[in-house]
């Protein structure tokens, strides 16, 4: 059974952000504190199971969708050793870049784009929009009255603020958001790496949590940059899909 096409929401759930849910879970702990303990070879163990994964995304995914993977980790790469070498805005393990991220990146971005454009999960699109934010506020919310996190709060305000205006665009980056916190959890949790406790270790007035609830505002960089180069390598096709948007939207009105 197609997952976009699947007529329960719970098989899209399952085979979208539940399969995600298990391989992040697996894949971290092969690089964590525990396993550290048990071998050396953690961190290969992880990067392995990341590439196997990886590998039968690729394969199961269509061209325009391995495009966009492709494109996700070059992005993931510059933007891994920006944020995390260069500016130290959160440190790995190994204080390197593991292998298993970048790659790790583009099967999140996969994950939660079928999510959101599975049918059964349209047809229920406002009120899952609605769940989401719900439970991203209230996240936030004990964060910040729990955990002091008032740089995840700003940075979860701010994403609410700008999906405002962007309907097409909001349950796939509301998913986002909850599939980041559920990753940054159990990556932390796992020591597999760390954030200081105040934005970026720089700004005082900026107290933060391990992880901070709002990081996702940073995936979206990586969301925009892939669509971005698979824009810029389809122009033609990218034009023709917004026409035919614009008449659809010329007849509903």
């Amino acid at each position: 059974m197609s997952l976009l096409a699947s007529k329960s929401p719970y098989f899209a759930i399952s085979k979208s952000l539940g399969a995600l849910f298990l391989f992040i879970g697996f894949g971290l702990f092969l690089d964590s504190s525990y396993m550290v303990s048990q071998t050396k070879n953690a961190q290969l163990y992880a990067n392995i199971s990341m590439f196997i994964g990886f590998g039968i995304v690729f394969w199961q995914v269509n061209r325009r969708v391995k495009e966009q993977m492709i494109s996700a980790v070059i992005i993931a790469i510059i933007g891994e050793y920006l944020f995390s070498i260069l500016l130290g805005m959160y440190t790995y393990r190994l204080e390197n870049v593991p292998h298993y991220v970048p790659p790790g990146h583009a099967i999140v971005y996969v994950a939660v784009l079928y999510f959101s454009k599975a049918s059964s999960i349209l047809k229920n699109k406002i009120q899952i929009e609605k769940f989401f934010t719900i439970f991203i506020l209230i996240y936030a919310t004990i964060f910040l009255l729990f955990k002091n996190d008032v740089f995840g709060f700003a940075m979860t305000i701010a994403t609410l603020l700008i999906l405002r205006n962007k309907p097409r665009e909001r349950l796939f980056y509301l998913t986002m958001y909850i599939t980041v916190a559920y990753l940054e959890i159990i990556g932390t949790t796992y020591q597999c790496w760390w954030w200081p406790n105040t934005a970026w270790g720089i700004f005082d007035f900026l107290p933060s949590h391990n992880p901070p609830s709002g990081i996702s505002l940073f995936y979206f960089l990586l969301d925009l940059g892939t669509l971005w180069f698979y824009k810029q390598r389809h122009k033609i096709t990218w034009s023709r899909m917004k026409n035919i948007r614009k008449i659809r939207m010329n007849l509903i009105d």
